[in-house]
């Protein structure tokens, strides 16, 4: 287990958000819902989440900047530092009562991906890791898996929703080449549990298209310090700014890249 002074302020922040997500989850046939667009929703406890996590870190890291995913890019007096912060990644599982969701936090220093965070409040489970320190599920240490033959693997992916349907013909194309290959596909619609299954081995891989920083950044050096390895979508090593990724071990990231690249 991680058990230095940031992780100890990222864990302290998620779980007090946590606490009014599992509330909210609790009642979710009485929250108040907003459409942002089709198939994309956004809750009330999404907001009171980021204001939580906001008010928490930075409280605890005075000057740090911050993405959020519903308040946006807010600057801060220390520019070598930046939170990437989603309140509540998978929002439409949450609002339809799926206990598939979670509160994703990632820190970046000087540009590069520090520390991640992932806690679903609903299962308790909370997904940690920190450059150097490797990655853990609650006190268990996390690595890849290790299977090499894609006809054994169970891939994850992202499938784009009713807003994104100029993407659904790539999509489609990417989803056929791949399933021409690998076991299986699954799609639970939470991208920062998603990229944390990888690391765990329950996946063997995982690519998404259409993502913004906050979905990815703990997600990413999750996987890494769990020995995998991590690319967007083309194979380029800028998945922040490419909103795309590629996720498994050795083999099969490269072997689901190829595929990809095929398709």
């Amino acid at each position: 287990m991680i058990r230095s002074a940031l992780m100890n302020v990222m864990t302290a922040a998620a779980l007090k958000a946590g606490r009014g997500l599992k509330r909210d989850f609790g009642e979710v046939e009485n929250l108040q819902v907003s459409v942002k667009g089709p198939g994309d929703f956004v809750s009330a406890a999404d907001r009171k989440a980021e204001k939580v996590l906001h008010e928490e870190l930075s409280k605890a890291r005075p000057g740090y900047g911050f993405l959020l995913e519903e308040s946006g890019k807010i600057e801060g007096a220390d520019k070598s530092h930046t939170w990437f912060i989603d309140p509540l990644d998978g929002t439409t599982n949450f609002l339809h009562g799926l206990p598939i969701f979670a509160i994703s936090i990632g820190l970046a220093r000087e540009g590069q991906i520090v520390a991640g965070l992932v806690y679903n409040p609903a299962t308790d489970d909370m997904f940690i890791a920190e450059k150097g320190q490797g990655a853990y599920l609650n006190n268990r240490r996390l690595r890849v898996a290790a299977r090499k033959d894609m006809a054994d693997t169970l891939i994850g992916c992202g499938v784009p929703h009713l807003g994104k349907a100029k993407e659904h013909p790539r999509f489609k194309t990417e989803l056929s080449e791949v399933m021409a290959h690998v076991g299986n596909i699954r799609r639970l619609g939470a991208a920062a549990l998603d990229l944390c299954f990888v690391a765990a081995g329950n996946y063997d891989g995982f690519w998404e298209r259409n993502l913004q920083p906050w979905d990815i950044a703990a997600g990413i050096i999750m996987i890494r310090e769990a020995g995998g390895f991590v690319t967007d979508a083309d194979g380029g090593h800028d998945m922040l700014a490419k909103g795309s990724i590629c996720a498994g071990n050795d083999a099969i990231h490269r072997n689901l890249l190829n595929l990809i690249r095929a398709a």
